[in-house]
């Protein structure tokens, strides 16, 4: 039988949320414009180390690094915006009939974090839609995708911690296929454990 995605919905959602959000006007200029808070500045850069699984027993490990955008927040529904980068390696591993299966995959992804009470609460929740590209393409008696090359679409929430909101721990829901070009297109869904140190 073959292999379809049912989840395009979802990450077809996300990504439309995050072009509205750019339609909004979310440029350095008009982040400027609107009056930025006086919230406390955020880390310029991170070092991650993340854990996930999907129901289709696929586990992954990844290390990655964030970079802030300099200078770029705005206020939006009394939160305040902030984007970043967010680029990782991480090992795609399975188990199944036949043997072990694994990959490596390389992201980057364009990110927004919304923080509540324009900028001063701990809490905070992460929106993004970026690029993967997997080496060698990954397949599993379950899982078999056509293309190296996938898109990722996010949304998780976290709590900063420490004096200086130096740590950083996150809950994510990461979704993962090609968006339709190349089929089949099974996708995957992880669920994300993220920790973050922030220098």
């Amino acid at each position: 039988m073959p292999y379809t995605s049912n989840h395009q919905g979802p990450a077809r959602a996300l990504f439309g949320f995050v072009a509205l959000l750019s339609l909004l006007g979310c440029t350095p200029a008009a982040a400027q414009a609107a009056g930025a808070t006086d919230a406390p500045a955020a880390p310029r850069w991170g070092l991650y180390l993340q854990t996930a699984k999907t129901s289709h027993h696929i586990d992954a490990w990844t290390l990655g690094a964030t970079l802030d955008w300099q200078d770029w927040r705005r206020s939006l529904w009394g939160a305040e915006v902030r984007g970043y980068w967010d680029f990782y390696a991480s090992r795609w591993s399975a188990r199944g009939i036949g043997g072990d299966f694994g990959t490596t995959v390389l992201g980057v992804t364009p990110s927004f974090r919304f923080t509540p009470d324009d900028g001063h609460s701990r809490w905070f929740v992460d929106a993004g839609v970026g690029a993967t590209l997997a080496n060698p393409r990954f397949v599993t008696p379950e899982r078999k995708f056509s293309t190296r090359f996938n898109f990722a679409s996010h949304l998780g929430v976290g709590v900063e911690l420490g004096e200086q909101r130096q740590h950083a721990l996150q809950l994510r829901l990461e979704h993962v296929s090609n968006a339709g070009i190349k089929k089949p297109n099974p996708g995957a869904n992880f669920v994300q454990l993220r920790y973050t140190l922030h220098f």
